[in-house]
């Protein structure tokens, strides 16, 4: 026969259940104060990042979409998502300081169905509490999944908040080609608030943005 469990083996597994039941509790409190802390520090060095593009972002994240125009009249739909950054450029841009960096993702529609992902860098000039007025500025860049000394393709662009549009062009900057062949030369573009997927959809060719994109 089976031997049943004594009293005493029966109380040391209830007592470990309740020590890991109090363990995981306390780590996710660490989790949850620590989450909490670090937004009240982001929110205190970065108030512009609860009010991007006109609207409360508490996520601290902007993202939107637009038709980016290109050398010869090439369009590219372009979707970016971005959020404050400790790493920015210290040099002022049209008399403006910097007040914040930024980072995040970018895709590129290069063809129907097909995108370029990008990693997003850049600063914020003139804009604390908002971003209405400021300036930013992006870089655009091709990632590397394994760094064997390729190339990276890239591109910039800067602009100013109107609203919740944001206006921008590459001022000439010359960028770098990605691995593809692909070149992106004299780009302008507006970027409005939308969705990851009304991108893929303009970019399937199932939809359009408005004519002022």
């Amino acid at each position: 026969m089976k031997a049943t469990p004594g009293p005493q083996k029966v109380l040391g597994y209830t007592r470990r259940m309740r020590q890991g039941r109090g363990s995981l509790a306390k780590l996710f409190w660490v989790i949850v104060l620590g989450g909490a802390l670090l937004y009240a520090v982001v929110a205190v060095l970065d108030p512009w990042s609860l009010h991007i593009g006109g609207r409360w972002t508490p996520f601290l994240t902007w993202r939107g979409s637009g038709k980016l125009v290109a050398k010869g009249g090439s369009t590219y739909p372009l979707y970016v998502s971005f959020f404050p950054s400790s790493h920015s450029s210290q040099l002022r841009m049209d008399g403006l300081r910097p007040t914040g960096g930024l980072q995040g993702s970018a895709w590129l529609c290069t063809s129907r169905n097909v995108t370029q992902r990008l990693t997003l860098s850049g600063t914020i000039y003139g804009g604390w509490r908002s971003t209405e007025g400021s300036l930013m500025s992006f870089r655009l860049l091709e990632p590397k999944i394994i760094d064997v000394g390729q190339g990276q393709g890239f591109f910039d662009l800067f602009g100013r908040w109107h609203g919740q549009t944001l206006v921008m062009d590459d001022r000439g900057n010359r960028g770098s080609p990605f691995r593809s062949g692909l070149k992106i030369e004299h780009a302008s573009v507006t970027l409005d608030w939308g969705s990851y997927s009304d991108f893929k959809a303009v970019c399937a060719g199932k939809a359009d943005y408005p004519d002022h994109r």
